[in-house]
């Protein structure tokens, strides 16, 4: 969570950059800005040499549960004309700083309203294929809205990128066929919206993955049928958040690689850094679509 102080000094200077900043006109590359670099790389395939893209969230080697906005992003968001946030109380500091420097001409989409979800919901909204294909409509639209002129430009990087999803789309069909109803354990909440469109069964208490992704300690009964799962193995894999990895995690991990269970490990943001979105996932989901094949035999 943001500091208060820290919090009060990135809304000054979100202000104090609105003042500045030039009233009508657009620069040429356009600025954009995406809280988190999932949503960043499809913006900036989007976008190609027409806007400027800035993916604040992007470090594969921390939690971006914690991560505390720089007064270099509140002055970044301040002055583009495309933001997406992902919403769900994931980013909510990128409102704040929004609001603290109104522009009539920016465009902000918000992922979680995109995708009906409210603030109690789960966050990790790029592990849903069906709202990355809303967030990749809803952006494509907004950058033609911003900049009319390269429509056509924008309507052709959104067929481009369509084709770079191909794979993507495809080992999620391959998966969702060969391994429906597989039952899989978890770490964290990360893992259920892809879960849930692969149809796999995933088993682990959902109090457990909840309290692990927001940071607080989960119940002693949770842990309990989570810990008999792996030993009795009722999981053909076990999927970790690297970015998140608690002592309790940690254990597990250690445990389900004892039992032969496959272990998977995911990340929240792009890995390695600077990857696309469309090979980040892939190698993911080949990943995953191994250790399955491997506990299954299929």
């Amino acid at each position: 969570m943001v500091a208060r102080s820290l919090l009060a000094g990135l809304l000054a200077l979100a202000s104090s950059a609105c003042a500045v900043s030039p009233p009508g006109g657009s620069a040429r590359p356009l600025t954009a800005v995406a809280t988190t670099s999932a949503w960043g790389s499809l913006l900036a395939q989007l976008g190609g040499q027409r806007v400027r893209t800035l993916s604040l969230i992007d470090n594969p080697n921390t939690d971006p549960h914690d991560y505390e906005p720089t007064p270099a992003d509140a002055r970044a968001l301040s002055l583009a004309r495309l933001v997406v946030e992902n919403g769900v109380g994931y980013d909510a500091w990128a409102a704040l700083v929004l609001e603290a420097s109104p522009d009539s001409r920016r465009v902000v989409l918000n992922v979680g309203h995109l995708a009906g979800v409210g603030d109690d919901g789960n966050p990790h909204l790029w592990y849903s294929p069906a709202d990355v294909t809303k967030l990749i409509a809803a952006a494509s639209d907004s950058l033609q809205q911003v900049d009319p002129q390269d429509a056509s430009y924008f309507l052709a990087r959104r067929t481009a990128l369509e084709q770079k999803l191909a794979r993507y789309r495809a080992l999620i069909t391959e998966i969702r066929r060969r391994y429906a109803d597989v039952p899989i354990g978890a770490s964290e909440s990360v893992v259920v919206p892809l879960a849930s469109a692969l149809h796999l069964d995933l088993v682990t208490p959902a109090g457990f993955m909840r309290s692990v992704s927001e940071g607080i300690d989960p119940s002693a009964a949770d842990k309990r049928a989570i810990d008999a799962q792996i030993r009795d193995r009722r999981i053909a894999v076990y999927v970790y958040n690297r970015q998140n990895s608690t002592p309790d995690v940690t254990d597990q991990v250690v445990e389900a690689r004892k039992a032969g269970i496959p272990v998977v490990a995911w990340t929240e943001t792009l890995t390695p850094q600077g990857a696309s979105f469309q090979d980040w996932q892939v190698a993911q989901l080949e990943s995953l679509r191994s250790a399955l094949q491997r506990a299954t035999g299929r």
